[in-house]
């Protein structure tokens, strides 16, 4: 298309072209990436006040960026220029970079951007997304900052709403489902898992940690609701004391009453993975639940914990 068209086409052309720029960005890799001024500062405060509040940058060629890499550069400042990013630009590897320099630069339409794109990505496909792995990222590398918790509150309530028994074991890291169960336990928050399955989810994913055949016992000790009957109950666990260890942040987050009594005797108790402290506890609350109901109507027993 000539130009004169289209205003985005036309600005397109001026990214990173070193014909018509008149600064030179350096970035982390020490790449040189290059800018004009008065569009960068016209789009971002940030580069505004080093550009023209008469810092030295004002008056050299080139301002550097030792944190951000030349790749997530490339992609704002084709966002500073046309105000939009190709499609195929954000992907699973650098869209949360792309957040955090979004952050850093002050250019909250842009992380309003990103957040839209990801909320596309998960109205395309609710269970099978990259949503998990995001969490388990933005988690690692978690900053206590406002914006940061924008993005990191909004893959927990996107992921709280997959069921866990949909998402492979190992796409989810222990911190990542740590933080999301912090979020949801105890709070009026859509959740999409029963409190058998966010058990079962935590101990699986432990024991993949711990080694192969602690991961494969369990497996068969611990199918999903559907498939209880076909569980091996004889089936031995090893490395049962270091699931256990492992296992105890995740255990904070867990309503043990509000799982089947069945459950709990058959086939949880018996793994010796949870505190037999816990355990009696549930056992406990349940004879008191049984015993403030004893004068009831028998029609009106409530069996939520049973």
């Amino acid at each position: 298309m000539a130009r004169g068209y289209s205003l985005e086409q036309d600005l397109a052309l001026l990214v990173n072209n070193q014909k018509y720029s008149d600064v030179e960005i350096i970035c982390e890799d020490e790449k040189i990436l290059y800018g004009s001024r008065a569009i960068l500062a016209a789009r971002s405060e940030l580069f505004d006040g080093l550009l023209y509040s008469g810092m030295k940058e004002s008056y050299e060629k080139q301002i550097s960026f030792p944190t951000i890499n030349s790749s997530i550069m490339k992609i704002i400042l084709e966002y500073i220029y046309t105000g939009s990013i190709k499609e195929e630009s954000l992907t699973e590897e650098n869209i949360i970079e792309t957040f955090y320099a979004a952050d850093y630069l002050h250019l909250l339409s842009l992380q309003d951007y990103i957040i839209k794109f990801l909320k596309n990505i998960l109205e395309k496909d609710n269970k099978n997304n990259c949503l998990p792995e995001l969490l388990s990222k933005v988690v690692k590398t978690i900053q206590s900052t406002e914006v940061n918790n924008v993005l990191l509150n909004f893959l927990v309530e996107s992921v709280a709403i997959i069921p866990l028994n949909t998402i492979e074991f190992g796409r989810l890291s222990i911190a990542g489902l740590q933080h999301l169960l912090s979020y949801t336990h105890e709070k009026e928050k859509p959740f999409k898992t029963t409190e058998y399955e966010v058990f079962r989810y935590s101990a699986i994913l432990v024991a993949k940690q711990v080694s192969n055949d602690a991961y494969k016992s369990l497996m068969e000790r611990l199918p999903i609701s559907e498939q209880i009957e076909k569980s091996d109950k004889d089936k031995f666990i090893n490395d049962h004391q270091k699931i256990a260890k492992e296992l105890e942040p995740l255990i904070n987050f867990i309503d043990f009453r509000k799982i089947n009594g069945q459950i709990l005797v058959n086939m949880i108790e018996p793994l010796k993975i949870v505190q037999d402290e816990i355990i009696a506890n549930v056992y406990r609350d349940k004879i008191q639940f049984d015993r403030s109901n004893l004068k009831s109507p028998k029609e009106s027993y409530l069996t939520c914990y049973l």
